[in-house]
């Protein structure tokens, strides 16, 4: 399990910084990209939400085309042609050609994060997943930490062959999802079976391993494509999952603006900005770890989000620069802290043959959300002039999503093994 670990987590995180970072760079673009293109902040909140609806329609069907025709080649696929069209983000001209690469850049990049998800399962037995999934998403919050003062930095480039800072940092952070689509093709392999750098004893192993869980009792069984994407624990879980990843996409796109509106420069709103994904890249390892340790998801994934529900609303009561800091940083170590376990408990209660469809549908629908909450805090902003106010709606939202895994998992006995896991013993 640490030979797979150690070949398949450090690429997959490095592909995901890039994939998250190429996201949301357009909230440092806005620094200076607003003003170049006269933007009112309603405008770049729907260009900046709009990707998510193109991410809803094409995420499942770009996983079950991962399913088809295996991961490598589509990982690799959805690499090259998002690089491209982050790139060409530079070259925008006002809200409607902003609008359309948002869109596209959607559409490419759908399929990703539900697919390595699902490509995991391939690999890790349920005792690992939740510390796996959350050293995997650990990329989130890392792209922001590293990505902050990067994206900051490449502002200041500026004039240089007649383009823009904002141009160049799309250009820049674009090209390497290119360079790593290419690479995908000789690092990963679509099964265990498949793998020449493991000895047959091992993958025979493994295989038995992965097997025999298979047998093991589901919430969600063998039903067809149209019942997953309609089942109740698929959309309980899709609005559990939008309390952590609708929530973090308004604070990733905003918070930079939010910071800066105290008067800040760009470098020292990017600095600013980092600190709290830096504690929350430590945090949601630990989180995790302890998750599988004990072998509890529910309380895992609920308790991150009600204090991240918590921080964001008493933001309409602490106002200073140093209090937004601490109302950030606990708010983002809830919305990442829980990502591993809620992901772990979603593929626990799904059987093999819904997971492609039901982790696609999941990711689908709490990114789309992510949609309403970038636009929304716009809207709120250009409305009453107020952050806090413009992020009362997120606070809102995580506390539904905490809610809901909660009443969802209301009544089952974890020694059925479907809401909890058994505790990680000594392995191979």
């Amino acid at each position: 399990m640490r030979q797979v670990a150690w070949r398949l987590l450090p690429f997959l995180m490095f592909c995901y910084f890039v994939s998250f970072l190429d996201r949301v760079n357009v909230g440092f673009a806005a620094l200076q990209m607003v003003k170049a293109l006269h933007m009112s902040p309603k405008v770049f909140g729907f260009g900046s939400g709009v990707f998510f609806v193109s991410y809803f329609v094409f995420e499942v069907p770009s996983n079950l085309l991962l399913e088809k025709v295996g991961a490598r080649l589509w990982i690799a696929r959805i690499m090259i042609t998002w690089g491209f069209l982050a790139a060409g983000t530079a070259f925008v001209v006002g809200p409607g050609s902003f609008y359309a690469m948002r869109l596209l850049l959607g559409a490419a990049e759908a399929g990703f994060f539900p697919g390595v998800i699902l490509y995991l399962t391939y690999w890790f037995p349920r005792e690992y997943r939740a510390r796996i999934v959350g050293m995997f998403t650990v990329a989130i919050p890392v792209s922001s930490f590293l990505g902050s003062p990067i994206s900051a930095a490449l502002l200041g480039v500026d004039g240089w062959l007649g383009l823009r800072g904002w141009q160049w940092m799309f250009i820049m952070e674009g090209a390497p999802a290119i360079l790593l689509g290419v690479f995908c093709l000789f690092v990963l392999s679509d099964k265990p079976a498949s793998a020449p750098w493991l000895a047959d004893d091992q993958k025979a192993w493994l295989d038995g391993r992965l097997q025999s869980e298979e047998k093991r009792e589901k919430r969600v069984g063998k039903i067809g494509v149209w019942s997953v994407l309609w089942n109740k624990y698929v959309l309980v879980l899709s609005i559990t999952l939008a309390g952590s990843t609708a929530v973090s996409s308004g604070l990733q796109i905003w918070q930079p603006q939010i910071i800066k509106s105290y008067g800040l420069t760009n470098m020292q709103t990017g600095l600013l900005n980092s600190i709290p994904f830096a504690l929350a890249s430590v945090l949601m390892v630990l989180w995790g770890r302890r998750s599988d340790q004990t072998g509890e998801r529910v309380w895992h994934t609920a308790l991150p989000l009600f204090v991240t529900a918590a921080s964001l609303a008493s933001a309409l009561v602490f106002k200073s620069l140093p209090a937004l800091i601490v109302i950030l940083c606990l708010a983002v170590i809830g919305i990442y802290a829980g990502k591993g376990p809620v992901w772990a408990l979603s593929a626990d209660w799904l059987s093999a043959g819904t997971a492609a469809a039901g982790l696609a549908q999941m990711n689908a629908i709490s990114n789309l959300a992510g949609f309403g909450t970038t636009y929304v805090v716009g809207y709120i902003k250009q409305a009453t002039g107020s952050y806090p106010w413009a992020i009362l709606p997120l606070a809102c939202l995580s506390g539904i999503g905490a809610l809901a895994v909660l009443w969802i998992s209301r009544g089952q006995p974890s020694a059925r093994g479907l809401t909890q896991v058994e505790p990680v013993r000594a392995s191979k």
